[in-house]
């Protein structure tokens, strides 16, 4: 490899570390799966992944999601 090329793959890496950098900075990501589902990273471990439909629903039912949680505010644990 000539020297043009590796200054030249060093700051491709370069771009391509920041950008990862910037995307974890975010936090929470969005993709489409591969078989078409909605799925959102950076919640957890894994990634949350679920069909149009029921994204809708889980929306649809973001009061009552809240109310519970305030309901149950002492047993439910919070991640660090």
């Amino acid at each position: 490899m000539s020297e043009e090329e590796m200054k030249n793959e060093l700051e491709r890496l370069r771009s391509e570390n920041a950008a990862l950098k910037k995307g974890a900075a975010t936090g929470v990501s969005m993709k489409v799966s591969e078989k078409g589902g909605l799925s959102v990273y950076g919640m957890g471990r894994f990634p949350i992944t679920l069909y149009k439909e029921q994204w809708l629903k889980l929306l649809d039912m973001s009061d009552s999601i809240r109310a519970f949680i305030k309901a149950n505010e002492g047993t439910l644990k919070a991640k660090d």
